[in-house]
């Protein structure tokens, strides 16, 4: 291996502990409760179940000869009534539950859309005319609509924290609507498998106050601003790195990678596989195959001088 595991364990470790049981969104507080309903009523079934068998071990726990008796009609009653009355019940609360979570999205336009790639995530703001990529920015306190897609196979769209989950399949436009309850970082996977690095596909939410959202919003609807430290910017475009990737500002106007035009600002590499420093983007540009085997990426075989500087004109780009 060309590159060390050091980074790569920091990288899975500076994840915090994700769990559905902390509702981080009013989607997931509305999913939660049903659960909680679900609990309750299965403990309260499963107490009645585990004493009544109790009982008829204990009471006939002799066997005596005894004339057949019929079974109290209303104990027929109420074995099928009760269950009955129970269905009908949580069918109610689901369907609650459902329409709040997921209301109509016909006819409104979403905030984001974002597109599963093998193996990465891309975030377009069409109010904006911004394109990030692997660390989706949103504001807080209020609804926001995601448009779902994917590019290629079928993916999922899941964090924990945030509750609600869904698919994302080629040809087909889901929705899913949250409302995020604090600033912070939120962590997903896809949850579908889809392909060799299925596991190394990971989401990141950035969940900001409206004006700071705002702030990231106008700071990335700017065109990238490289130093001018070396030739890596020509050598962006003579390597055909621009074919694949996109910088804003530039003639790079590829779509099949992720846009570029911040990469710097980011904290994260390949979908918060690496921590995004000049060691690791060196390390990825190298040898991608090695790190991400089956990545889209290809090896190009670069010497010391152009990887080098293809680096220092990405890790210029804030």
């Amino acid at each position: 291996m060309f590159f060390g595991w050091g980074s790569l364990l920091q990288a899975a470790m500076d994840v915090p502990l994700q769990t559905v049981l902390k509702s981080s969104s009013q989607q997931a507080e509305e999913i939660n409760r049903l659960a909680n309903y679900f609990y309750l009523a299965g403990g309260f079934i499963l107490l009645v179940v585990a004493i009544s068998t109790a009982y008829v071990l204990y009471r006939f726990r002799e066997k005596k000869a005894s004339p057949e008796k019929s079974l109290n009609p209303k104990w027929e009653i109420a074995m099928i009534g009760v269950p009955a009355l129970l269905v009908a019940v949580f069918l109610y609360f689901n369907i609650k539950t459902i329409r709040s979570v997921e209301p109509d999205a016909k006819g409104i336009n979403p905030d984001v859309v974002v597109t599963a790639h093998q193996w990465w995530w891309e975030a377009k703001y069409p109010s904006a005319n911004v394109i990030a990529a692997n660390e989706i920015h949103l504001p807080v306190g209020k609804n926001i609509l995601l448009k779902l897609l994917a590019a290629d196979v079928i993916h999922d769209w899941w964090i924990p924290q945030f509750g609600n989950k869904m698919d994302m399949v080629p040809t087909q436009e889901n929705f899913l609507w949250l409302n995020i309850k604090q600033p912070g970082e939120y962590y997903g996977v896809c949850s579908e498998f889809c392909g060799a690095q299925h596991a190394h596909m990971r989401i990141k939410v950035v969940a900001q106050t409206e004006a700071d959202y705002n702030n990231w919003l106008t700071q990335h609807q700017q065109p990238a601003t490289a130093a001018s430290l070396n030739n890596g910017a020509q050598l962006f475009q003579t390597k055909t790195c621009g074919n694949c990737h996109r910088i804003n500002g530039t003639e790079a106007k590829g779509i099949a990678g992720p846009d570029l035009t911040h990469l710097a600002s980011r904290k994260t590499l390949l979908a918060g596989l690496l921590e995004n420093n000049p060691q690791n983007l060196e390390s990825w540009i190298r040898h991608p195959q090695q790190i991400k085997p089956g990545a889209n990426m290809p090896g190009f075989l670069l010497d010391d001088s152009t990887a080098k500087a293809l680096t220092a004109y990405l890790w210029s780009l804030k």
